[in-house]
């Protein structure tokens, strides 16, 4: 039944990356998210309604605007494909519940986050905040438990920490977007952080190899490497947390 249930989820999850896509290109240069229409950031020319079809257009297309053939960025498929995955993960995994809503909520967040990050080296507060905001509300309403906040403040107290003490690897950004994934979290924050840290040490060091000491004034965006780490601290944090500790005994 989950199954099935996360197949009907699947295709709303292509829309709703189709229209992260919108979110993630407009809300950084501070434009209406719902108007004008779509258009080829190109040319101009709106973009019409069967050539924005989540994925099958971009195949379609051959991945270039019908009408100045301008190359559309493969980002756009991207953020549509994960987002439809991550929404039917989530029902896969917590079934047709309120867990599930907040984890689909949470990853959609992650997922515009991670675009704007990756463009822009922002992570804007337009999304952060609020998400936070609805996301600690909506644990705190279907498990009534301090675990959310604490685990929040904690996480962002850590990487504020990192951020004085290293100002130039870490962003006031990326400080906020601790705090929602705690909220969203709780104790797993700990997986999403370190999985978060390790995984962004891969292009640290590739860019080490290949630029030695220059390496240091290149910065990469943390912000999709934060979220990298939410999604397995999400679906596979609690195992990893208990297997973690039960070394310790």
């Amino acid at each position: 039944m989950d199954l099935a249930l996360a197949a009907v989820v699947f295709a709303p999850g292509l829309a709703l990356g189709s229209f992260l896509n919108v979110v993630a290109a407009r809300l950084p240069l501070r434009r209406s998210i719902v108007r004008p229409p779509s258009a080829c950031m190109s040319c101009g020319q709106e973009i019409r309604w069967y050539d924005n079809i989540p994925l099958l257009s971009y195949v379609l297309l051959r991945g270039r605007c019908r009408d100045c053939e301008a190359r559309i960025p493969p980002v756009y498929p991207a953020v549509e494909l994960l987002t439809g995955v991550l929404l039917a993960g989530c029902v896969l995994a917590f079934g047709l519940s309120a867990e599930a809503a907040v984890a689909a909520f949470f990853c959609a967040a992650l997922v515009a986050v991670s675009a704007i990050d990756f463009e822009h080296r922002i992570i804007p507060n337009r999304i952060v905040l609020p998400a936070t905001v609805l996301v600690l509300l909506a644990n705190t309403a279907r498990d009534l438990s301090p675990e959310w906040i604490v685990a929040g403040l904690a996480a962002s107290g850590f990487l504020f920490a990192a951020a004085l003490a290293y100002p130039a690897g870490m962003g006031m950004g990326d400080v906020k977007l601790a705090l929602l994934m705690g909220v969203a979290l709780g104790k797993t924050v700990s997986v999403a952080l370190m999985a978060g840290m390790l995984a962004a040490m891969i292009p640290g060091i590739f860019l080490f190899a290949r630029h030695g000491k220059k390496a240091r004034k290149i910065g990469i965006p943390f912000g999709p490497f934060l979220a990298l780490g939410s999604v397995v601290a999400l679906f596979w944090g609690h195992g990893i947390l208990d297997a973690y500790l039960s070394t310790l005994h």
